[in-house]
């Protein structure tokens, strides 16, 4: 058996299981919470936490919290993805990508996950799903771009997902591949070189990691990223902004220069979505903005990702910044630095109308009449 399923097949799914680590766990209030939302640590991820209150533990061992609902403006799916689902395994929200979910199996199960209501539930996708979606990406030639999501896709086996891969290279109008994944994160050793090579059969193909703290990016998870680099497929970063765990500019300028190093490209940071069971892990807007303005000027603009908030009902994604356009005048534009100083840009005066020359009629002459 290959060492990452093993180390899969040892992951903790019981709170009872965690108590020798963390004594001070109320196991009782936690079983309940897994109930509901399934918990799953494999050992490697596991490794990281220090306490269930830090950075790593936050992410991964159930929170009583996850059942306090309140006041709270979350909802099951906030992104509206099930009404956009034309299709078993497809959600089509943008005229040319599509998400095309393969399974509901994660290698860790993120307390904050966007698709709570599905992940680690006893859902599976069978492969007749699936094929239900490739058929209706095949019939919509409109769209060129497909994201392979889940749960995270690289759970599947080199032979399942290598099928998948060549059946959508097979559709002729889809000409871009992406690829989400946790992953090379939560279980780089998932990574092998076997992997790398059915990856780099589908070029042009791109993949998306989920890094949210410094402390995930270790010798293990720089090797995975080392490999798929590699193979010459382009790396980028989603991170979420999540209380307790990144909610410091300070984190977000550390775990960005890291990951750059390992030729991965910070690409969305993003608020939370409005997801049951996650309003413990909300952050005002304020401090995604923070953040962007910390990288900026501070660090490379390679390290500094869009910070976006996914709009909820289905609406997209949208890009906020902060205020450096001061405002924008018919004569200039005044506007402010990293460092806050003021700067004026003059705009283009008006330009004189450019006379058209009017080429000699080629008419020939008509008869006069007489």
């Amino acid at each position: 058996m290959e060492l990452w399923r093993k180390i899969l097949n040892s992951a903790v799914r019981q709170p009872a299981q965690l108590q020798r680590l963390f004594p001070s766990l109320d196991v009782k209030a936690l079983d309940t919470v897994a109930e509901t939302y399934p918990m799953c640590i494999n050992p490697y991820y596991l490794s990281l936490v220090g306490t269930p209150d830090d950075p790593i533990g936050r992410q991964c061992i159930p929170d009583p919290a996850e059942l306090d609902l309140g006041a709270s403006p979350c909802s099951a799916d906030p992104l509206a993805e099930e009404s956009l689902s034309p299709a078993p395994c497809v959600v089509h929200r943008y005229p040319d990508r599509a998400l095309f979910t393969v399974t509901t199996r994660c290698a860790m199960y993120c307390r904050f996950c966007t698709r709570k209501r599905k992940v680690g539930l006893d859902n599976p996708i069978t492969p007749e799903m699936r094929r239900a979606g490739l058929d209706y990406i095949a019939r919509t030639p409109e769209i060129r771009d497909v994201i392979i999501s889940g749960g995270d896709p690289l759970l599947l086996s080199d032979e399942e997902l290598d099928q998948i891969l060549l059946d959508l290279r097979k559709i002729p109008h889809v000409e871009i591949i992406r690829i989400g994944t946790r992953v090379p994160c939560v279980l780089p050793h998932r990574v092998t070189r076997r992997l790398a090579g059915i990856l780099r059969r589908y070029h042009p193909l791109f993949l998306n990691t989920h890094f949210e703290h410094p402390n995930e990016v270790t010798p293990q998870a720089v090797r995975a990223l080392s490999r798929l680099a590699d193979a010459g497929i382009p790396l980028g970063n989603q991170s979420v902004m999540l209380r307790g765990v990144n909610d410091d500019p300070a984190v977000f300028v550390e775990l960005n220069r890291r990951l750059l190093a390992c030729r991965v490209r910070p690409y969305y940071l993003y608020q939370a979505d409005l997801v049951l069971g996650t309003e413990h892990f909300r952050t005002p807007v304020e401090d995604g903005l923070a953040v962007i303005q910390a990288l900026r000027g501070h660090t490379s603009g390679l390290a500094v990702p869009q910070f976006v908030i996914d709009a909820p009902g289905g609406g997209g994604k949208i890009p906020l910044l902060p205020r450096y356009a001061l405002s924008v005048e018919r004569d200039e534009v005044q506007m402010q630095n990293y460092k806050g100083e003021l700067y004026s840009y003059p705009q283009v005066g008006p330009q004189p109308q450019a006379v058209r020359a009017v080429p000699p009629s080629r008419e020939p002459e008509r008869a006069r009449l007489t």
